[in-house]
Formats: structure tokens, sequence, C-alpha cells
């Protein structure tokens, strides 16, 4: 199994990848048959989305994508800013396949300054994961500023939400196969504005 972790974070010292290692770390000790990688999108110099083709995507861009697309789960964290999640994963999102993550469990972390906007979790990423017909792992987990010290996350609930997260979305990916996705997708053509 390949667990993918994403963050989605600008800043150099990230709370937001803490919180995804501290997940992705959690899988890689104690599920021996997993594989794991952690994709820092603040790392890669992403294209912008202009409604191509997903294929025709190169560089950095068809790098992240075909990781996207050969993981079996993913844990993507993401900071909280506006009241909704990073433009930059945003922008992943839509330069995905539309199948892209189908059938696949994905585990959800978000931060923020306070406790302020934890609801994003619930109004912003669930909608996004399940339009892409994957499973959205319930007990996401939201971490603000006082839950670090420094560049280390402390707060013993937080740390063990991460645990309990990382463990779900494996016993997920093991147990539910990927096709159990509910009712077919209608046909969403991608298309290019050349090509209209």
């Amino acid at each position: 199994m390949y667990l993918l972790g994403i963050s989605a974070s600008p800043a150099v010292a990230s709370k937001t990848l803490i919180a995804v290692s501290r997940a992705i770390k959690r899988a890689q000790s104690f599920h021996a048959e997993v594989s794991v990688e952690i994709i820092n999108l603040r790392e890669y110099s992403m294209q912008f989305s202009d409604g191509r083709d997903p294929r025709l995507y190169d560089g950095d861009t068809r790098v992240v994508i075909d990781k996207v697309v050969r993981s079996d789960a993913l844990i993507i964290g993401t900071p909280v800013y506006r009241g909704s999640y990073i433009g930059s994963l945003k922008n992943l999102f839509d330069v995905l396949p539309n199948d892209a993550l189908e059938g696949k469990p994905v585990g959800l972390v978000a931060t923020g300054g306070t406790d302020h906007h934890f609801l994003a979790i619930e109004h912003e990423l669930k909608p996004l994961i399940g339009f892409f017909y994957a499973h959205a792992i319930p007990g996401a987990v939201y971490a603000n500023n006082t839950h670090y010290s420094e560049d280390d996350l402390v707060d013993a609930g937080v740390r063990e939400r991460l645990d309990a997260l990382s463990d779900s979305v494996i016993e997920f990916a093991r147990r539910v196969p990927r096709h159990i996705v509910g009712a077919e997708r209608p046909a969403i053509p991608r298309r290019s504005l050349t090509e209209m």
C-alpha cells in the first residue's frame, strides 16, 4: 500500500507539514506493509490550472499528478486562510484527473491560528473529496497555534487524533475495495478553451 501525505502550506516553518508528517510517520512506524511519501507543495513548481486535459501537464505538475494517481490512500493537510483551504491545494485538485482519488480513503488535516475556522474541514474539504468519489475519513484533525511550541506539535490530544486518523486511513484502505464508491458519476468533460 502506498500512502501519500500532502502538505499545501507555503510557510517555511509549516505547522501543517508538522501535522501531516506526524500522521505519515505513524503509518511508517506501525504498518510495515505501507510505503509512505510526503509531498510538500511548497517545494514543487506547480503549473496553474488552465482547463487542459490533465495528461498534458508536465514538469513538477506531472510528477505530483502521477503520485496522487498512484497512491492507494492519502492524508492531506492545509492551512486555513480567510475561512477556506489554501489556493495551492485548490490548484492541485483542479489539475487532477476526475478519477484520481476515486475509491481512495483520504484523511484530512487543517491548521489555523485559532479554532475560528475549524469547520472549514466539514464545509470546504469534505465536499471536495466527495466530488472526486473518494472517502473522507471521519475524525479529521484541526490544530491551532496553541498546539505547537516552536517547531514541535506538543498537544497530546492532537497527536493522538493524528495517530488515529492515520490508522483509520490505512484500515479503510485494507478493508474497503476501491470500486465501492456509490452511484456512477455523470460524464464531466475536461476540455481546454481552444477546443470549444
